[in-house]
């Protein structure tokens, strides 16, 4: 089955609703290879190079080698998180963009005053990284993410296959139904690297500003991001851009 991204609205539910169906019980390979049959090159990932998107990258490498792998650097990442970027690209031969806001650190600082991040963080994500996306899949019809159900409540009813209204395009969430304990499982079966700030307590990475480690008993696999405000997302995957089957719109 194929979607046309341009068919009526109608068509386009139904043919979500079928392949969410039949992609619930389906190995994350047989989403990805799907996807790349229907898009080609039209299809690209985005990846922060969390454990889900190491998993991503290294069944795409295996499936569908050639599709263009996006990350955004806001200018604001840990060191660490550099160096796995490197490190992953070299060793799978990714194509790899790094997708980068249109002003420096410094020159956000000059029109919206020093560390936008603390005052308005919404602000700041959108600046580096929603507006960016938003201009790097220009050009693509769908793209995949590393969403899984297990994540956290706002995520908890992640369809696989849906259709992102916020950039017009059919998403992807291979992994959606995948626990973190399968996803590790994973990374040491294929001896992957990884981000080595999980071994210091960070279980999820994002800006450095922004990111925190976290207890040892914490159980949100997003804790210690945006530790200082009711923020839980930067505004990607935001709740109500989302029309899906599973529910209708979220």
């Amino acid at each position: 089955m194929t979607i046309v991204v341009n068919d009526a609205h109608n068509e386009l539910l139904a043919d979500l609703h079928n392949l969410n169906a039949n992609f619930e019980s389906a190995y994350p390979q047989d989403v990805l290879r799907w996807a790349a049959d229907t898009f080609g090159l039209k299809l690209a990932t985005v990846t922060s190079f969390q454990p889900t998107g190491i998993v991503t990258l290294h069944m795409l490498s295996e499936i569908a080698p050639e599709t263009p792998v996006l990350t955004l650097d806001t200018g604001l990442l840990f060191p660490e998180t550099y160096a796995l970027m490197d490190e992953l690209e070299a060793r799978l031969n990714l194509r790899l963009i790094r997708v980068r806001p249109e002003q420096t650190v410094d020159e956000q600082a000059s029109q919206y005053g020093a560390a936008l991040w603390e005052r308005n963080p919404d602000r700041c994500c959108e600046l580096r990284k929603v507006v960016p996306l938003d201009r790097a899949l220009v050009g693509y019809d769908a793209w995949i993410t590393g969403l899984r159900r297990d994540q956290s409540k706002g995520r908890a009813e992640t369809p696989i296959v849906s259709w992102d209204r916020k950039y017009q395009k059919v998403k992807l969430s291979p992994l959606a139904t995948w626990t973190e304990d399968m996803i590790w499982t994973y990374i040491q079966a294929y001896e992957l690297p990884y981000n080595e700030l999980h071994d210091r307590g960070y279980p999820s990475i994002g800006c450095y500003p922004c990111t925190q480690a976290v207890a040892p008993d914490a159980t949100d696999a997003r804790a210690g991001r945006w530790a200082a405000s009711t923020k839980t997302e930067c505004g990607i995957h935001v709740a109500d851009a989302l029309v899906s089957t599973v529910g209708g719109d979220r």
